[in-house]
C-alpha cells in the first residue's frame, strides 16, 4: 500500500499513529483493526515497526555487527547460534549478505551504498518480527506528481471493480467472526535492563575502538595540551625570585581550567550520534534513552584513566613537581575528576540542548566562571564577596584545586635569590615555605584533603544521576 499526498499534509503523522509513536500528542480518531480485532493504542507498536526517512546507523561497525547488535537488544536469551541465523535468514532476505562484513561508513569516509544503508534499516526493523512494516520515502516533487497520477488512474479504475467491494465485504465479515485469528503481536520476550545496557557498552565501545582518530585525540589531547606548558615552563625550581609559586600556580591554574574543556571536546564530537541512534531505537521500544547514556558514561572511563596517566606521567616528572610517587597519584586522581566531570555535564546539557556548538560554548563558559570562582588562583576565596564564597562551594574546581596545592607545596622550602641569601632580608620573599602559602590561600587545605577527594568525586555520580534524569524528560518530550 502508499500513501501519497503534499508535504504537510500528515503522511507521517498517520504512519507515527500507526506505529504507536503518538504517545500523547494530537486527538486521535478512528479504529485500528488486525485480524478482525480493534488494537489498543498501547498496543500498536507491538505490532508495527517503522523505517524513518534518515538512516541513523553507527559509521564504525560492520552490517551484520548492526543487526546482530539490534538482534540482542529486541530477544532475550537464546544461542550465539540462534542470534547468527537470524541476522543471515533478514541479510539473504534483503541482499545483504555479500556486504556483510563490509563498515557501514557515512558519506565522507565511504562505507556501502545510501540504497543498502536503507536496506540495513529496514532488517534492523524485521529482526523485531513485527506484522507490518512502513516506511516515510522522500523523492522528487516531478517523481511524486507523476506517481500521483498513476495512483490515481489505478484507484478509479480499482473503485468499479468487484475486487475492491469483495474486499470491502470480507474486512466488514471478518470484524463479526466468533474465532477471530491471533493477533501476531512482536516478541516480548525482551532482555533485561542489565542486558541492554552491556549490549549498548559492547556496541559504543566497539564503534569508538574502530574510529582511530577518535581513539588517538581521547588518549592524546590532554597530552598535547600539557606539552605546551612544558614547552613554556620547562622546570619548576625553588627559588623564589625565579618565580618558583607563580610558575607552580600557573600551571595548576593551567590543569584545574583545561582538563574539563578536554572531556567536553570528546562529549561534543562522538556523542551527538550516539544520541541521534538512540532517539531512534527507544522509539522502536529497544531501549530507554538513558540506557544509552549510561553505557556512554561506562565506556569513557578506561579510556580517561589512560588519557590521564599518559599527560600526568610526561608532565609531572618532566616538570619537575613533587618528587614523589605518592603525589604523583595524587596529582593524577585529582585531574582525573574534572576531566570526568567536563564531560559528563556536557552529557547532561546535550540531554538539554540539541546543538553541540551552543553546549561547546555554555561548558566552556561555566568552566572558566568556575575557575575564577572557586579555585582560589586569582584572588583569595576569603576576600571574595559572600555571594561567591557560597557559589565556590558548588564548583568542583574549589575541591580540585586544593588538592593540587596541598600536595605541590606541603613539604616544600624555598629559596631567595643565592643560597647565602636570607628569606627574610628580601621583601619579594614572603614564602619561605609551602605550607604558608597553603595557610594563605586555603586555610586548612591540609586538614581536608581526604574530605575534597570524596567531594570533587561526588560530582561524577551527581551528574551521572542528574543525566539520567534529563534524558527521561527528553524521553517524554520527544515521544509525541
Amino acid at each position: 500500500m502508499c500513501i501519497l499526498g503534499s508535504s504537510g499534509s500528515g503522511k507521517t503523522t498517520l504512519l507515527d499513529a500507526m506505529s504507536g509513536r503518538l504517545r500523547r500528542t494530537g486527538t486521535f480518531l478512528g479504529e485500528v483493526y488486525v485480524n478482525g480485532q480493534e488494537l489498543r493504542r498501547d498496543q500498536f507498536q507491538d505490532c508495527f515497526s517503522y523505517v524513518l526517512q534518515s538512516d541513523t546507523l553507527l559509521s564504525s561497525l560492520t552490517v551484520r555487527e548492526t543487526l546482530r547488535y539490534t538482534a540482542l537488544l529486541a530477544i532475550r536469551g537464546g544461542s550465539p547460534g540462534f542470534f547468527q541465523k537470524k541476522v543471515e535468514a533478514v541479510m539473504a532476505e534483503l541482499s545483504l549478505s555479500h556486504v556483510a562484513d563490509r563498515l557501514i561508513g557515512n558519506y565522507n569516509l565511504g562505507g556501502i551504498s545510501i540504497g543498502e544503508r536503507r536496506r540495513v534499516s529496514i532488517a534492523a526493523q524485521l529482526l523485531q518480527d513485527p506484522m507490518d512494516l512502513t516506511s516515510v520515502d522522500t523523492q522528487s516533487k516531478e517523481r511524486e506528481i507523476e506517481t500521483y497520477k498513476r495512483v490515481q488512474m489505478i484507484e478509479s479504475a480499482y473503485k468499479k471493480s468487484a475486487i475492491c467491494h469483495k474486499t470491502l465485504e470480507n474486512i466488514e465479515r471478518t470484524k463479526h467472526l466468533k474465532t477471530l485469528p491471533m493477533i501476531p503481536f512482536k516478541t516480548k520476550d525482551s532482555p533485561g535492563v542489565f542486558s541492554k545496557l552491556g549490549v549498548l557498552l559492547r556496541r559504543v565501545t566497539r564503534n569508538l575502538v574502530r574510529n582511530k582518530l577518535a581513539v588517538i585525540m581521547r588518549l592524546l589531547q590532554n597530552l598535547i595540551m600539557g606539552l605546551f606548558l612544558l614547552f613554556f615552563v620547562l622546570r619548576v625550581q625553588n627559588n623564589v625570585l625565579k618565580g618558583a609559586i607563580q610558575d607552580r600556580v600557573g600551571l595548576l591554574y593551567q590543569f584545574v581550567g583545561a582538563t574539563p574543556y578536554t572531556g567536553m571536546l570528546n562529549a561534543v564530537n562522538l556523542f551527538p550520534v550516539l544520541r541521534a541512534v538512540s532517539d531512534q531505537e527507544s522509539q522502536d521500544g529497544l531501549y530507554q534513552k538513558w540506557q544509552m547514556l549510561l553505557a556512554y558514561a561506562l565506556h569513557v572511563l578506561p579510556f580517561s584513566v589512560v588519557a590521564t596517566m599518559i599527560f600526568s606521567s610526561v608532565c609531572y616528572w618532566t616538570l619537575g613537581l613533587y618528587p614523589e610517587v605518592a603525589r604523583f597519584g595524587y596529582f593524577s586522581a585529582a585531574l582525573l575528576a574534572p576531566h570526568l566531570i567536563g564531560e559528563f555535564l556536557t552529557l547532561v546539557l546535550l540531554g538539554m540542548v540539541q546543538n553541540p556548538n551552543i553546549v561547546n560554548s555554555v561548558v566552556a563558559l561555566l568552566s572558566i566562571a568556575g575557575v575564577l570562582i572557586g579555585s582560589g588562583f586569582l584572588r583569595n576565596i576569603q576576600e571574595m564577596p559572600i555571594p561567591f564564597k557560597i557559589i565556590s562551594y558548588f564548583t568542583f574546581q574549589k575541591y580540585c584545586s586544593e588538592i593540587l596545592i596541598v600536595n605541590e607545596f606541603y613539604g616544600l622550602n624555598f629559596t631567595c635569590g643565592s643560597a647565602n641569601v636570607s628569606v627574610t632580608t628580601n621583601p619579594m620573599c614572603a614564602f619561605t615555605q609551602g605550607i604558608q602559602f597553603i595557610e594563605q590561600t586555603c586555610p586548612g587545605a591540609t586538614s581536608r584533603f581526604t574530605v575534597n577527594f570524596l567531594v570533587l568525586y561526588s560530582f561524577i555520580p551527581a551528574l551521572v544521576i542528574l543525566g539520567i534524569v534529563v534524558f527521561k524528560i527528553r524521553d517524554h518530550l520527544i515521544s509525541r
